[in-house]
């Protein structure tokens, strides 16, 4: 076989290796997403779990190419290979939903490793392993370009799925396609591991096919110290990542695909510190570095860094700066290929470890999004031992290190000022403060979920009662509740906040509440009073509202409120064509489902009147722009079976055109895609 065609079959299955990947994570992430809430902490607990997979795929590399020969690497591998083929297709099985009591930490994690768990940890192993076999050959010098072509290969999977993937496919499409590709790859890994096995069958001496820049000398051996520093550097950069990861979409925005943004930059830096030592120039961007990371500190605790329009950039440049510093720093610690295996492995360790404390640890040890000051600090200090024989570096460095600190301090202070609680779980986090309205006489209290007010209620008892934000009486809501029959009603609420629509609740009324996080019910009880003073009974479930009402029995609701739009991430699940047919089943023939759909950034309303007129449903858009100042405008869409129920005089005057969007089709679970509703 031509040298040629050998390196085109490495090349061929490192790249169809990394691309899968990185395609399988959003992927299946998707088909999990409705099962939790849509929760922008799902996307975390998946990184975390591909980290440590392929901390896991490292470490089994390391293992093999020092233990086994190499036909004892192509029977197992080839074995391994041929076993993975029985998880395939990689479609999700019902049984992994949940009834909403289980941990989803754990249930997500569990899910996954029964899922995709065998053929992803061999996607993961083909880096490292591939590439010490690359070191055996004659070209064995250019090993550490191969890195860098997986990581594109990462970076090109990443950004095809919402562009191109996702748009043209259902989910079960998706993983047809992807687990044949999969098949593609078993066989090319298969023929390249035997390809090896057969040429070169006996190893490099040890210290041969160095890169020729940056690497360790023929005859150094790494040490403690080197070891630690390729564990250091990659948990700093996989920390940054996810850190800032929750800094703009919980804190920033509400979009809830920006995660696709940081960990593009996140990958590109590998891709340019890896493909050659040309990109990654100290004199460039160790001075940016500084300069993004102070700029970074200041932003948390100054409107600078909570502003979409400035803190966007800041915090995207600042991450690439980051990460080209620490994955630059870490090439030019790359070791000879005889130490190959264990550096990837130590890369991998601590990426996991990066990954384990923001997405794991920090939601049970911190109280809100304070990791992003904490990886400034440490990303400061290590630079201070990577610069100990430079005095000046030092001291720069440290001073950096305190200023982070110092923002984190004011970051934290300000967060604890005139806060009541403040509590975070898997869902994101949440606080509740007083403040004043108006004069002494309008003191309020306000509930926030991240950067998204979620609730407000007037102290004064003879206000208490009061509808408040985005739940007035002139609102879409407020109308269909007054407009329902006046005898006893059925009201069905997807989303509780503080509770606010339990003020409309008269004697005899039902208010059948869903709500996923069982943090709000608790606040909702503690600080608020909307449900303890409501006259109607307040029923509750916790959970998914779409997987309780897949297996409730008909409720014949009034009104049905699916208030989840506005929050931290759209749970697209409740605004698709099967979400509507559930609700349907639940609703009287002159039932009124109400859609809250204000948010400034997406816009939902033609999602939801293409969805009613493909059912041959009716639809008013209710757009309240209320002068009083406890109450926000609003846009609600109301959707019935029955014409008459939205032509009611109230509704009828109130009821505004949408706008339509060119070229959208109803969503359904497999076709949607948040791009194409923004604003």
């Amino acid at each position: 076989m031509r040298p040629a065609i050998i390196k085109a079959l490495f090349a061929g299955t490192i790249f169809t290796s990394a691309f899968l990947l990185f395609l399988v994570q959003p992927l299946i992430a998707k088909q999990i997403l409705p099962w939790f809430g849509g929760s922008a902490a799902v996307w975390s607990i998946c990184m975390v779990f591909f980290q440590v997979v392929l901390l896991a795929g490292y470490a089994y590399s390391d293992w093999v190419t020092r233990r086994l020969g190499a036909w004892g690497q192509a029977k197992l591998h080839v074995g391994l290979l041929l076993a993975s083929l029985a998880f395939l297709p990689i479609v999700t099985s019902a049984r992994w939903k949940p009834t909403g009591s289980e941990d989803p930490t754990l249930w997500i994690l569990g899910l996954l490793l029964g899922t995709i768990g065998l053929p992803y940890f061999l996607l993961s192993t083909t880096g490292p392993l591939v590439q010490s076999w690359v070191a055996r050959t004659p070209w064995g010098a250019q090993v550490y370009r191969y890195f860098s072509l997986s990581n594109f290969a990462s970076l090109a999977s990443l950004l095809s799925y919402p562009v191109l993937i996702e748009p043209r496919s259902t989910l079960v499409q998706q993983a047809w396609g992807w687990s044949l590709a999969y098949g593609v790859f078993v066989l090319l890994c298969a023929a390249t591991t035997l390809c090896v096995a057969r040429r070169w069958a006996a190893p490099t001496p040890r210290g041969a096919g160095l890169t020729s820049v940056g690497a360790a000398a023929p005859s150094a051996r790494p040490g403690l110290g080197d070891h630690l520093m390729w564990l250091a550097l990659p948990a700093l950069g996989s920390w940054l990542l996810l850190a800032i990861t929750n800094h703009i979409t919980q804190n920033v925005a509400a979009i809830p695909f920006l995660w696709v943004l940081p960990l593009s930059v996140y990958l590109l830096s590998f891709v340019l510190a890896f493909e050659s030592d040309r990109w990654y120039r100290r004199a460039v961007f160790v001075p940016l570095a500084a300069v993004m990371l102070a700029l970074c500190a200041f932003g948390l605790q100054d409107s600078l860094g909570s502003d979409l329009r400035t803190a966007l950039p800041i915090y995207v440049v600042g991450l690439f700066a980051l990460c080209m510093f620490l994955h630059g720093e870490m090439s030019r610690l790359r070791p000879g290929s005889a130490y190959l295996t264990r550096f990837y492995l130590m890369l991998s360790l601590g990426g996991a470890l990066g990954g384990v404390s923001v997405g794991l640890v920090a939601p049970h040890v911190l109280p809100a999004y304070y990791e992003l000051g904490v990886g400034l600090t440490l990303c400061a200090l290590i630079a201070a031992v990577l610069w100990r024989q430079r005095r000046a570096g030092v001291a720069v460095s440290l001073a950096l290190a305190g200023t982070s600190a110092w923002f984190l301090y004011l970051q934290v202070n300000f967060d604890a000022t005139g806060v009541r609680r403040m509590q975070r779980n898997f869902y994101g986090a949440l606080v509740t403060m007083d403040t004043q309205r108006g004069d002494a006489r309008d003191p309020v209290r306000l509930m926030y979920h991240g950067s998204i007010k979620h609730g407000e209620q007037y102290l004064a008892p003879e206000r208490r009662r009061e509808p408040t934000t985005y739940y007035g009486p002139r609102s879409g809501v407020g109308l269909a509740i007054s407009a329902a029959p006046a005898a006893s009603r059925q009201i069905g609420l997807i989303g509780l906040g503080a509770g606010t629509l339990a003020t409309y609740g008269r004697a005899g009324d039902v208010y059948r509440v869903y709500e996923i996080n069982p943090e709000v019910f608790d606040l909702a009880d503690s600080e608020f009073s909307f449900l303890a003073d409501s006259r109607a009974r307040i029923e509750r479930v916790l959970g998914d509202a779409r997987l309780a009402l897949e297996r409730e029995a008909p409720q014949a609701f009034d009104v049905l409120a699916v208030d989840a739009f506005s929050g931290d991430s759209v749970p697209i699940h409740l605004i698709t064509s099967e979400a509507m047919d559930v609700y349907l089943r639940h609703m009287r023939p002159d039932g009124i489902v109400a859609f809250h759909v204000t948010n400034r950034f997406l816009s939902l309303a033609p999602v939801v009147e293409k969805i009613a007129q493909a059912k041959g449903l009716h639809v008013a858009l209710v757009h309240d722009e209320p002068p009083e100042p406890g109450l926000r405008n609003t846009d609600w869409v109301l959707v019935s079976r029955d014409q008459a129920a939205l032509t009611r005089d109230a509704i009828r005057i109130a009821s505004s055109t949408i706008d339509p969007i060119p070229g959208l089709e109803p969503w359904t679970d497999d076709n949607n895609n948040l791009f194409s509703v923004l604003k």
